[in-house]
């Protein structure tokens, strides 16, 4: 029986190496349908406490032995590849991506494995002299709370995962619950490669997360979502002073100049914007496009949007699969209802699609303002408005103009003139002709402004899930 077919009732969240069963499920809708597939465990609050004391007892042992986590580091990304063809339909059935999507998510969630089972993190002696010996060392925290989206569930679990373990820190992770199947998946095929109570899989709807925020063992709170769930989370972590990491919402920027080949940049940012149908917090949400050149764009991202094939991620040919979930399909529509009402021209979808499911064609938008909630919201999904400038000061200043502050990008033939604009960019990342160009595991990831509090991926990411303590003395040298 391959994962994809497993009834609903065999579903388990995983803690300490087993199964960890709910009185109660919830149901799992796959959004090309609209119907419900199957049902995932709602676990409560109160078996938390068993949940966190096995991984706090796991972590008294895990953190002691760095080439033992970094080998079985590297047999869990292992068998990760080994079993990608079962997990990805799960994946596709409940997120909606094109199942070739889906697949890459889990490949890159093993490359993401490897990466930090073979980066080398030095010893840090400061000082080693006749006088004194001074070492800073990084230290594990502990047992780490993550709570992780519904866009990429697997990406940013691993994410969080793999440089956690690396550390030497524990998990509990609890997936959304619009997509809590492939992480379940995930934590039922690394049991007996990962030792009990390393990783542990919870599920559940949002009284779940709260309670892993609150509860007074784990150390660390890894949050990935919205901005406005995000305070919730840091307010939630503060009385007992938790560390936490937030990667939240982002209105992302692209600045073109009017020197760019529009057939040639055209494809590439219509992609930076319409991946995973719009659902990244990275991805294109607003373009910013010189007057001279803004018309002609505007038809070519139009010309690509009506050309894309939307469908069912396990239909061939699909590009771009549903919108993840009712609500924010509503948000998208309601979004571009508000943009056409105040006088925007729809160039391209502007629509639900009919038949079943929550599919929204790509849609493309002229003559928006800044105003515009299409504009000053993000829209996570698959619409993408493309305003016009003729100040190159004045654009920057627009593409700032936002709580937000995850990623940019500038485009231009000219890599001196945009790499000048892309310094006074106030975000996180700024890609030059390419967006999210650094969402790689070896770059820190994070965002300014609302868009999050510290950095994942690299040895920063790394760092982020430990706390420094030095050992000083007497001078070694000589002995």
């Amino acid at each position: 029986m391959t994962l994809q077919e497993t009834p609903a009732h065999q579903w388990s969240a995983t803690s300490d190496g087993g199964d960890l069963r709910a009185a109660r499920t919830f149901d799992v809708v796959n959004p090309s349908t609209g119907q419900v597939f199957s049902q995932a465990p709602d676990i409560h609050p109160d078996q938390l406490d068993a949940v966190f004391a096995g991984a706090h007892a796991a972590f008294l042992k895990w953190r002691t032995d760095d080439d033992f986590r970094r080998e079985t580091m590297r047999r869990a990304a292992a068998v990760i590849e080994a079993h990608v063809v079962e997990l990805a339909p799960v994946l596709t059935m409940e997120q909606g991506k094109p199942v070739a999507d889906s697949t890459r998510e889990f490949l890159g969630s093993a490359r993401w494995l490897r990466y930090y089972a073979d980066l080398e993190v030095p010893r840090q002696v400061v000082r080693d002299d006749a006088d004194a010996y001074e070492e800073v060392f990084h230290r594990p925290l502990g047992v780490v709370s993550a709570i992780t989206p519904w866009n990429f569930p697997i990406t940013l679990a691993m994410w969080k995962i793999a440089p956690a373990l690396r550390a030497g820190n524990t998990l509990v992770v609890k997936p959304s619950p619009y997509t809590p199947l492939a992480t379940l998946a995930l934590g039922e095929l690394l049991r007996g490669i990962l030792p009990d109570g390393v990783l542990n899989i919870v599920t559940g709807l949002d009284a779940l997360g709260a309670a892993m925020v609150a509860h007074p063992i784990p150390r660390k709170v890894s949050f990935t979502g919205s901005t406005t769930v995000g305070k919730k989370v840091a307010l939630g972590a503060a009385p007992d002073l938790k560390r936490v990491t937030l990667e939240l919402g982002g209105n992302d920027p692209a600045i073109v100049l009017p020197d760019v080949d529009v057939d040639e940049i055209a494809p590439r940012l219509f992609w930076n914007a319409f991946s995973n149908n719009g659902q990244i917090c990275v991805a294109v949400k607003r373009v910013y496009a010189h007057e001279s050149v803004q018309p002609r764009l505007v038809e070519a991202l139009g010309e690509l949007a009506r050309s894309v094939k939307v469908g069912d991620g396990f239909e061939e040919g699909v590009r771009l699969g549903p919108v993840n979930n009712r609500p924010q399909l509503d948000h998208v529509a309601a979004l571009v209802d508000e943009a056409t009402g105040r006088g925007a021209r729809v160039v391209a979808g502007g629509r639900a699609l009919s038949g079943d499911g929550y599919f929204y064609s790509p849609t493309i938008l002229d003559g928006v303002e800044d105003t515009f909630r299409v504009v000053a919201e993000e829209q996570f999904g698959p619409v993408l408005p493309v305003l016009s400038y003729r100040d190159e000061d004045d654009a920057i200043r627009r593409a700032n103009d936002s709580v937000y502050g995850l990623s940019a990008s500038v485009w231009s033939e000219d890599l001196d003139r945009a790499a000048r604009i892309a310094e006074r960019m106030e975000s996180g990342q700024v890609g030059i002709n390419a967006h999210a160009r650094g969402m790689l595991p070896h770059l820190p990831f994070g965002g300014h402004k609302w868009s999050g509090v510290g950095v994942e991926n690299g040895p920063w990411g790394l760092y982020s899930f430990t706390e420094l303590q030095v050992i000083a003395g007497p001078p070694r040298v000589g002995r």
